[in-house]
């Protein structure tokens, strides 16, 4: 799933390219794709797109009577949509503009959860943004202690939660552990003070180092392409000590780490009902 770095660089590569063009029509392709009915769509017809933003995870396409919230979700992509075919393969939803041009929602594979939800007023008090923690690139040190010291988890689960901390997932999770050499499954809330400033500024590494290699790109990376250290390199060798790149699988995602930088030589148990390393 694109997390933050890769929907903030589209939000600028967006903006730049439509920025200013007024809308002519959005029309929801799939029954799903629209997950609001009030305001209308049609409130922002006639209007300049104004920004392209982000928040989180969410792409913020914003009109001056209301703003249209897009989650991509797994394979979710906003792209300029140069054919405009009437079915476009996995299409979910169209926005076209005045001067002809389009942007086009798509979704690869079946899951059809990628979405669109029209915003008037505050966002940050509405659906889907009003259960967000602080954006990642937002949180200081003394606010990052107090959410983890609120929160007493596994720290892997902590960085993932968007309810806790927005846009960071399950690549830079991996990496953003890595980095701080902590063991993905420490404990939040035993963490001390040395910890928690590596913590951050692995955070802010991470996020940055990311962000400019998106913003190096004419478009969204595929998460193969995606620099890093660790997140699905197992049985490669650490970039760091020379050790080799563990996993934790779980149904739906993967842990990654180094045993010799995470978890002072330890190799976490690979099933959901050991007890780890903490």
């Amino acid at each position: 799933m694109p997390e933050l770095p890769e929907v903030q660089a589209h939000a600028e590569r967006l903006e730049q390219a439509f920025g200013g063009a007024a809308l002519a029509s959005f029309r929801p392709i799939t029954f799903t794709a629209l997950k609001t009915f009030a305001p209308a769509p049609d409130a922002a017809v006639g209007h300049p797109l104004l920004s392209v933003r982000r928040r989180g995870k969410y792409l913020l396409l914003g009109f001056e009577p209301a703003t249209f919230v897009v989650h991509l979700m797994q394979g979710g992509r906003l792209k300029p949509d140069d054919k405009q075919s009437l079915k476009p393969r996995g299409g979910i939803a169209r926005w076209v503009f005045d001067d002809g041009r389009a942007l086009l929602l798509t979704e690869a594979g079946t899951e059809r959860k990628a979405g669109v939800w029209v915003v008037a007023g505050d966002l940050e008090q509405q659906d889907p943004l009003d259960h967000l923690g602080p954006d990642a690139t937002d949180v200081d040190r003394a606010g990052l202690a107090a959410l983890l010291a609120e929160h007493s988890m596994r720290l892997h689960g902590f960085l993932r939660d968007q309810r806790i901390i927005a846009g960071l997932g399950r690549r830079l999770a991996n990496e953003i552990c890595h980095r701080a050499k902590l063991s993905p499954f420490a404990t939040t809330a035993k963490l001390d003070g040395e910890q928690i400033a590596r913590l951050l500024t692995a955070i802010d590494e991470c996020v940055a180092e990311s962000l400019d290699y998106e913003r190096s790109r004419d478009d969204m990376s595929s998460s193969k392409d995606r620099p890093g250290a660790v997140h699905h390199r197992e049985g490669e060798t650490c970039p760091v000590c020379g050790d080799t790149i563990r996993a934790v699988e779980y149904r739906a995602y993967t842990v990654n780490y180094c045993p010799t930088c995470q978890t002072g030589g330890k190799v976490l148990a690979d099933n959901t009902t050991s007890k780890f390393l903490k």
